[in-house]
């Protein structure tokens, strides 16, 4: 008996209560309302680089009234350029459309493997959520009218005639960039240039955090992504300007010469653009400021790696 008790003591000391959790409005209001999306979640304090770290699986918690947006994405700072010890913020996004109090799932993290992990618990946090109040003693019930129809003049059409023209030409031009700038890459490769040199040289020019402001983070993924593509499809021999995001990673998954972790972060980071570039989504700065170091990064070491190998060539 005294043996089964010294077990239960024994895996209660690995759970750890490790604080609030946080819960943050993604649309800024002073208050909550039906269909506002929320980021929910914690925060770790130097946490030493490799620790593992595993989440609860919230998939199945969605129903009618409470939904998960999007699942857990962790957010590091590092405590220096070349950090061992970062800070870690784990979240997901969460969505009501019902109104009442909510109270939220706790959260856990386990931090370590087998007799080394730990159990964090997060104190659960509690959510007032509101519809907009209607003034129900000025409302009045007005019959349905019928919709009026009047005649098309000549002046009503002018616009749109116009406005085709416009466009038709605002088209036109648009086809002579791309066959100008299909040239210009064209006459670039041409000058003998590395190809890794060429990608830098691209990324350089998004180096200013001024191109992530939300009206202009289309043209930002798109040419971080651009270049990237032009790059590996000299590097490694695949058509990447005209491929997709899942044909793109696809063609290079399992290469010996790609780490895994540099394969998940960039496949990321090429779908964050995807939703950007064809889903109107804002970016928040801090997954901004990841993009062009880990562009570069990507460049930089899958470039190594070739210049390693032909040097192991030249050897034998």
């Amino acid at each position: 008996m005294m043996h089964i008790v010294s077990i239960v003591l024994a895996l209660l000391l690995e759970i750890i209560p490790a604080g609030d959790a946080f819960l943050n409005q993604l649309q800024k209001r002073d208050s909550i309302l039906v269909g506002d999306q929320l980021e929910y979640g914690f925060r770790l304090d130097s946490v030493k680089a490799g620790t593992e770290i595993l989440l609860p699986d919230f998939s199945q918690a969605s129903n009618d009234t409470l939904t998960l947006v999007r699942a857990w994405q962790l957010d590091t700072a590092a405590h220096s350029r070349k950090a061992t010890v970062f800070d870690i913020a784990a979240s997901i996004v969460i969505a009501p459309f019902e109104e009442g109090k909510y109270q939220l799932p706790q959260l856990s993290a386990v931090i370590g493997r087998g007799k080394d992990s730990d159990t964090l618990l997060f104190s659960a946090m509690e959510m007032e959520v509101k519809t907009i109040p209607l003034d129900t003693a000025s409302f009045r019930i007005h019959d349905i009218k019928a919709q009026k129809r009047y005649p098309v003049t000549i002046r009503e059409i002018i616009p749109y005639i116009l406005g085709f023209q416009v466009v038709a030409a605002l088209i036109v031009a648009a086809a002579c960039l791309v066959l100008m700038k299909k040239r210009r890459n064209s006459a670039d490769c041409n000058h003998g240039e590395p190809a890794y040199l060429v990608a830098l040289r691209a990324l350089d020019r998004f180096r200013s955090d001024k191109n992530w402001a939300p009206e202009r983070q289309k043209a930002f993924y798109s040419g971080v992504t651009d270049a990237l593509k032009n790059y590996i499809a000299d590097r490694f021999g695949v058509d990447a300007p005209e491929m997709t995001t899942k044909e793109l990673f696809d063609a290079l998954k399992g290469r010996d010469d790609l780490s895994p972790e540099l394969y998940n972060e960039t496949r990321d980071m090429f779908e964050t653009a995807d939703f950007v570039k064809f889903a109107r989504m804002t970016v928040p700065d801090q997954e901004n400021a990841k993009v062009l170091p880990l562009a570069v990064r990507f460049v930089t070491s899958t470039y190594q790696t070739e210049l390693e190998e032909e040097q192991k060539e030249n050897v034998l």
